[in-house]
């Protein structure tokens, strides 16, 4: 409903200030995963859900023309939203007296909230997830390297999961004690206790585990008898970390086998087994560490394999309309050509130019790569290069030759697997900008 008490507001006009349109953008990405199948809302859906037409919505969402207090707040109102005054500026108004921090205090780390307005929305990648964990027996498999979003979209698939009346478990390796994942038995038991109390189940171990039959077996046997039975609903079981087995071969080899085993018995089982149907797996590891099991082992040549992209230019400039900075067009393209689509860093030229920190200046400047926001991010990638001569070694023959070289496959895919390089025509280049200015020296 309109406040009857801004008449002047109704006249002179307002235009969303940049908290306005972060939460609008929040509660449009959310509203479009639970009501139209996770694809983006087009204008003509919008122009039916809010009453407002093409052309209005166009203008408001264009932030560049004022329209009238009530136009807007049947956007808000269409999203269940009440807007406040920090959501709107008069056209005269320095958006930079608005506090951007009010929403968000210190850079993107980690996984973003489902209502988060900084969650960019990639493609089509979204509704496959969701699609896929819908089918008997799937197993979908999530890679990139290092902050590309992984566990923000497998959240995202989670909520999909959750409404529609999945049980869903998540087990993150990364949690786990070093001497637990040191011992195959304690390791295994270890798992089924955490999926367990995830599916709110007692831990029946001590009567169920039996060490004549070995740990994989009685691992199986725990799900197939008691964690999938205890409801008639699906699981989705989500395995985070999954390359923190990779240092540990032995637990490794036996474990992903015993993962591949569900699969084929959820995809292709016998109707005996057909419990095995109820299970969705879905497994997220990056490609920063070398995987040296053999495929045919392991479950990382099944089921549906998703490979998070850069942003391309357009994600990075509705990212950076989100983030309320002028001239969107050019800011992006500035923050494009220096960190080529990254994820996390893309979030993080943006963070830093919204709070001042940065100007459009800095990132065209040749030491941006030393810059203090990067060290930490960049830093990290020169121990892991360091780690392996031969990569600090090819990395910098890279970065010194930006039309490109050529590179072992081996040296090719590690590189590529850290987000540092891209193969163009068979010959290796700088993933973007900022790397060739960091390993360059």
């Amino acid at each position: 409903m309109a406040d009857r008490s801004h008449p002047n507001k109704r006249r002179r006009g307002l235009i969303l200030s940049s908290q306005g349109w972060q939460r609008l953008q929040a509660a449009e990405h959310l509203s479009s995963m639970q009501d139209n199948q996770g694809k983006p809302y087009t204008l003509e859906q919008l122009s039916q859900r809010t009453g407002l037409s093409s052309n209005t919505l166009t203008k408001l969402r264009r932030r560049q023309k004022p329209v009238d207090w009530q136009t807007l707040d049947s956007y808000f109102e269409a999203f269940h939203l009440k807007m406040g005054s920090q959501d709107v500026i008069s056209p005269g108004q320095d958006p930079s007296e608005l506090d951007l921090a009010a929403l968000q205090q210190t850079p993107l780390k980690g996984q973003l909230p489902l209502d988060s307005p900084f969650y960019i929305y990639r493609s089509n990648i979204e509704e496959l997830c969701a699609k896929e964990v819908l089918k008997p027996g799937a197993l979908l498999r999530i890679k990139a390297p290092r902050q590309f979003g992984k566990t923000s979209l497998m959240a995202q698939t989670l909520n999909h999961a959750r409404d529609r009346g999945f049980r869903t478990s998540v087990v993150n390796l990364q949690s786990i004690d070093c001497q637990v994942i040191q011992d195959p038995d304690r390791f295994l038991q270890w798992f089924c206790a955490v999926v367990a109390k995830d599916l709110g189940l007692p831990n029946e171990l001590s009567s169920r585990w039996d060490d004549l039959f070995g740990s994989s077996y009685s691992c199986s046997d725990y799900f197939e008898t008691y964690l999938l039975p205890a409801a008639a609903t699906p699981l989705l079981l989500v395995i985070e970390e999954l390359d923190e087995l990779f240092a540990y071969p032995e637990i490794a080899t036996d474990f992903f086998g015993m993962l591949r085993s569900w699969y084929e018995q959820g995809r292709y089982g016998l109707e005996q087994r057909a419990i095995w149907t109820n299970l969705r797996l879905a497994i997220i590891h990056s490609t920063e560490v070398w995987l040296p099991l053999t495929l045919h082992q392991s479950p990382f040549n099944v089921g549906l394999l998703i490979e998070l992209p850069h942003f391309t230019p357009v994600k990075v400039e509705e990212l950076t309309c989100r983030y309320g900075l002028n001239s969107p067009d050019i800011t992006a393209q500035a923050v494009f050509a220096l960190v080529g689509g990254h994820p996390y860093l893309t979030q993080l030229c943006l963070f830093y130019l919204a709070q001042g920190e940065l100007s459009l200046e800095d990132l065209t400047a040749e030491t941006i790569a030393h810059h203090t926001i990067f060290h930490s991010y960049l830093r990290r990638q020169l121990q892991l290069m360091e780690a392996e001569p031969d990569l600090i070694e090819a990395m910098t023959e890279v970065a010194r030759n930006p039309a490109g070289i050529e590179l072992s496959h081996q040296t090719a895919y590690r590189l590529q697997g850290l987000g540092a390089i891209r193969l163009k025509e068979r010959l290796a280049i700088p993933s973007c900008e900022l790397y060739r200015q960091y390993f360059a020296r």
